[in-house]
């Protein structure tokens, strides 16, 4: 089977599934790695075989791949100081980043005031518990300025006189805000604003480019591409659980839009999952823990935020929110997650569906209608847990426990999907590629 041109691996849950860990084992089978959409708000963990560990934000996740090309899209909102940051951190560590990173002249950059305004709202909404836990890197202001046709993209660092009129009126409406809407004691200068982003523009300029037309030129000469989404689908801005989402598309309709690549040229979806499930920041979770067996995933899991450091909330697998995301993602194969933090739970559950509390009606479908998810209790299906047996060593599905492999044929069947690929453990080596043909020549 030849490789796929064009293949997207996004996330089926609330995010930090593991796509990390997925495109880079992918990555050494395709030519080009690209980022559509998101910012450094997500934190994508990479562990190499020589045991270092690196958590990157924004660089996509085939940069410790020699010969492949990274791209980061239009779709995507750039940190100028992240950015730097995160290029600094990876060339020190002898990976090569000029010359095989390409950004796109479209990107919109996120700029000091959008931090400003992220973190005044997040406090102002903490008040009436109406706050959606965003991070508090600016991610959802910029993406307002972009949609609102006031945001500042990479190009308009070219010129210097419309770049200083765009910031002065963006400046004085934001400090205005800031000051009478927010009561917040901050301000921006335009003089030091602008004088920070020449210094970016000079240090950032080796990288630039028109990433629609290489993307698209790559495409027409048969080169494989993969496309990383960041956050997850039950976050997307359209198809999440509104309005506790990202602001923008990770979805897989937001990799064409955030790429510039049309819809024919994607050949198939990989969706990656954990075993369990797990949520940051605020909004539904129809299977959270709130007792011992919670915090025991958690802490099994080391499931802390890889840009925050906050604690994420823990749950069973949600068969229904993924059924869905399967759906609205077209996935076509799925990579399963962090089986091994399930090792050692005497009995392990998989939510089949839900039931309203109300009158206790079945519902096999999931929704983004907040009052109905309300309303709704998880049903879920047992099974014994694989409590003194090892995943570790395993070269197979079928080298599993037959415990854990009752419990991986069971979630198979609910999500209406197979499992391509099911990691064990944090290492490339740790990852049982069920279905080979996607990961060899």
């Amino acid at each position: 089977m030849p490789k796929p041109s064009c293949t997207i691996v996004l996330g089926t849950q609330w995010g930090d599934e593991g796509k990390g860990k997925i495109v880079d084992l992918l990555a050494q089978n395709v030519d080009i790695v690209a980022r559509y959409q998101g910012g450094a708000n997500a934190g994508h963990t990479i562990l190499l075989p020589d045991g270092r560990q690196f958590v990157l934000h924004l660089i996509p996740s085939g940069i410790f791949h020699e010969n492949v090309t990274c791209v980061i899209g239009n779709g995507v909102v750039i940190d100028p100081v992240a950015l730097l940051d995160e290029i600094r951190m990876v060339e020190e560590q002898g990976i090569t980043v000029r010359g095989r990173l390409f950004i796109s002249h479209n990107a919109h950059l996120i700029m000091p005031y959008h931090k400003m305004l992220d973190q005044a709202a997040e406090q102002r909404m903490s008040k009436d518990g109406s706050a959606v836990g965003t991070t508090g890197r600016g991610i959802g202001p910029a993406y307002e300025d972009k949609f609102a046709r006031k945001g500042i993209r990479i190009v308009d660092l070219l010129d210097r006189e419309s770049l200083r009129e765009k910031l002065r009126h963006n400046i004085a409406e934001k400090n205005e805000l800031l000051d009478k809407f927010y009561g917040a004691s901050e301000r921006c200068d335009v003089d030091q604003l602008i004088a920070d982003y020449e210094i970016f523009d000079r240090e950032i300029d080796p990288y630039i480019t028109d990433t629609a037309l290489l993307l698209n030129r790559a495409i027409k000469a048969g080169k494989s591409l993969l496309l990383e989404g960041a956050q997850a689908a039950l976050l997307d801005i359209d198809f999440g659980t509104y309005p506790f989402v990202t602001s923008s598309n990770p979805t897989a309709g937001g990799a064409c839009t955030g790429l510039g690549i049309p819809p024919m040229a994607i050949d198939r979806v990989i969706g990656v999952a954990k075993a369990y499930t797990t949520r940051v920041g605020n909004g539904p979770f129809p299977t959270e823990l709130l007792d011992e067996t919670g915090e025991k995933l958690r802490e099994a899991g080391h499931e802390y935020g890889a840009t925050t450091g906050r604690p994420r909330r823990c749950g069973w697998f949600d068969a229904v929110a993924v059924r869905y995301t399967n759906m609205i993602n077209g996935v076509s194969s799925l990579a399963l997650t962090k089986l091994d933090v399930l090792s050692g739970f005497p009995e392990v559950k998989l939510c089949t569906h839900y039931e309203r509390k109300s009158d206790g009606r079945a519902i096999a479908h999931f929704t983004n209608d907040l009052r109905l998810l309300a309303d709704i209790r998880p049903i879920y299906e047992s099974f014994e847990g694989w409590t003194k047996e090892s995943l570790e060593g395993a070269a197979s599905r079928e080298d599993l426990p037959q415990t854990t492999q009752r419990y991986l044929d069971a979630l198979e069947r609910e999500v209406e999907c197979p499992l391509e690929i099911i990691s064990v453990g944090a290492g490339r080596e740790e990852t049982l590629g069920v279905g080979t043909a996607l990961m060899s020549e």
